[in-house]
C-alpha cells in the first residue's frame, strides 16, 4: 500500500487528459449528436370568406307514412308482398277470405238489374198515363239504392285484397295467415314509408336565431345565400348528398324556447333510415375577411383556449385565441391570429414550446399524428384556409 499511494494522484490526471481528447475529437460535443427537428403539419393563416354554420341535433322521418289497416272482416289467406322491399302504388299487400263479400256483391249485382228493369218499364209508361207519378217515384228510388247497395258490396269485395296507397318500402307484416282481422276494428296490417326524399326535422334556439337577425342587421354579417343544409351522420361522417330546408315554424316552442325547422334530403340508395338521430348543419351568415382553424388544432387549457405556432426560427410556440362561431368543422377566429401564421395541424404530440420543429403544408384528410387534448371534438376531415408553403420558417442551426 506505501507503493501504491504515490501513484493515485498521476492515474486521475492522465484519465482527465484522456477526457479532454475524447472531447475535442468529437466535434461539436453532444451538440453534434442532437436528433433533427421533427415534422409538424402546418397550416398559413389566410383570411377570407366563410358561411357561419351550426350543428343542431334531429331526428330523420318518412316523408310520407301509410299505416295499412283491414277494411273488412275476414280470414287472412296469404300475404302477396316480400317484406322490407320497395313496391309500388296499388300493389296487392294481403288476400282476405272473400267469398261472403262476392255472393253480397253477385246478389246485389241481381238486385240492381231487376230494379233498373222495373224503372226503364216505368219510365215510357209515365208519357201515357199508364202508371201513376207515385209508383214511377217508387221505381226509380228503388234503382238508386240498388245502385248503392251494388257500389258498396263491389267495393268491400276489393278491399278484401288491400292494396298499397303509396309507392314506397314496405315494412314487416303485423298479421299472419289465419288472423281473424277486422272485427270491430281497422286492424293494422303493415307499414309502408317513402324514403326518398326523407326528411329531417331539428330545432333552433330563439334567443340564437334573434342574435343572428340582429348581427344582419347591424352588418356585422351578411345573410347566407341559398337554404342548402348538410347532415352529419351519427359516426361524424359528412353524408355525400345535400338538402334543401323546407319549413320553418312560425311559433316558439314555449317548454324548449325552441324554433321547429324541416329539410328534406335525397336518398337514392336507401341509406337513410327513419329514426335515425343525425345532426344537421346549418347555415346562418356570410362572413368576409374571417380567420378560420380546423378543430383539431384547438386546444383547451386553464386560461382557455390556444392553438401552437411556430415562429421564423422554427420554434413552437402557443398563442392564446378566441373563437367565434363555428364554418363547417372549422372554428372561426375572432382574436389571437393574423394572416401570415404559422398554426400546427398534426404533431402536436410533439411540439412542444420551445421546441424546435420542421414544419411543412398540412393536407386537408391527412392521417391524424397527434389529436389534440382541449375541448374540439373531431369530426370529419375538415376544409383547410388556403395554404401557403412557408418560406420564412426554418430550423435554428446547429450551435
Amino acid at each position: 500500500m506505501r507503493k501504491i499511494l504515490p501513484l493515485l494522484p498521476l492515474t486521475l490526471l492522465a484519465l482527465l487528459a484522456a477526457c479532454g481528447e475524447g472531447d475535442k475529437k468529437a466535434p461539436g460535443g453532444a451538440a453534434g449528436a442532437g436528433m433533427p427537428p421533427a415534422e409538424v403539419d402546418v397550416i398559413t393563416i389566410a383570411p377570407g370568406s366563410a358561411t357561419i354554420t351550426q350543428d343542431l341535433p334531429g331526428r330523420l322521418q318518412a316523408v310520407r307514412s301509410a299505416q295499412v289497416r283491414a277494411r273488412v272482416e275476414g280470414v287472412v289467406e296469404k300475404r302477396l308482398f316480400a317484406e322490407g322491399t320497395d313496391i309500388a302504388a296499388g300493389t296487392p299487400l294481403f288476400r282476405i277470405d272473400a267469398r261472403t263479400y262476392q255472393a253480397q256483391a253477385d246478389a246485389a249485382e241481381a238486385d240492381l238489374a231487376a230494379a233498373k228493369a222495373t224503372f226503364d218499364r216505368y219510365k215510357p209508361l209515365l208519357d201515357i198515363k199508364a202508371v201513376s207519378q207515385q209508383e214511377f217515384d217508387a221505381a226509380q228510388a228503388r234503382f238508386k239504392q240498388a245502385e248503392a247497395a251494388f257500389a258498396k258490396a263491389r267495393l268491400d269485395l276489393e278491399n278484401a285484397v288491400p292494396p298499397a296507397p303509396i309507392s314506397g318500402r314496405v315494412g314487416r307484416a303485423l298479421v299472419t295467415e289465419g288472423a281473424l282481422v277486422g272485427k270491430g276494428e281497422a286492424t293494422h296490417l303493415v307499414t309502408i314509408e317513402q324514403l326518398d326524399p326523407i326528411r329531417v326535422e331539428f330545432s333552433q334556439s330563439y334567443s340564437d336565431l334573434l342574435r343572428l337577425q340582429q348581427a344582419v342587421k347591424a352588418g356585422k354579417q351578411k345573410k347566407a345565400d341559398g337554404a342548402k343544409v348538410e347532415l352529419l351522420l351519427e359516426d361524424g361522417s359528412l353524408y355525400a348528398e345535400k338538402g334543401r330546408l323546407q319549413f320553418t315554424d312560425l311559433a316558439v316552442d314555449p317548454s324548449s324556447g325552441a324554433v321547429v325547422l324541416r329539410a328534406e334530403f335525397p336518398n337514392p340508395r336507401r341509406e337513410l333510415l327513419p329514426g335515425t338521430f343525425v345532426r344537421v348543419r346549418f347555415p346562418q351568415a356570410q362572413l368576409d375577411d374571417a380567420i378560420r382553424v380546423p378543430q383539431r388544432a384547438v386546444q383547451g387549457s386553464a386560461q382557455g383556449q390556444i392553438v401552437m405556432t411556430v415562429d421564423a426560427e422554427g420554434k413552437v410556440a402557443p398563442r392564446p385565441i378566441k373563437t367565434s362561431a363555428m364554418s363547417g368543422s372549422d372554428f372561426v377566429v375572432a382574436d389571437g391570429l393574423k394572416a401570415g401564421d404559422l398554426v400546427i395541424v398534426n404533431g402536436l404530440q410533439k411540439a412542444r414550446p420551445g421546441s424546435v420543429v420542421k414544419p411543412v403544408p398540412w393536407t386537408p384528410g391527412a392521417p391524424i399524428m397527434g389529436a389534440p387534448t382541449g375541448p374540439a371534438a373531431p369530426g370529419a376531415a375538415p376544409t383547410a384556409p388556403p395554404m401557403a408553403k412557408p418560406a420564412d420558417a426554418k430550423p435554428a442551426e446547429k450551435k
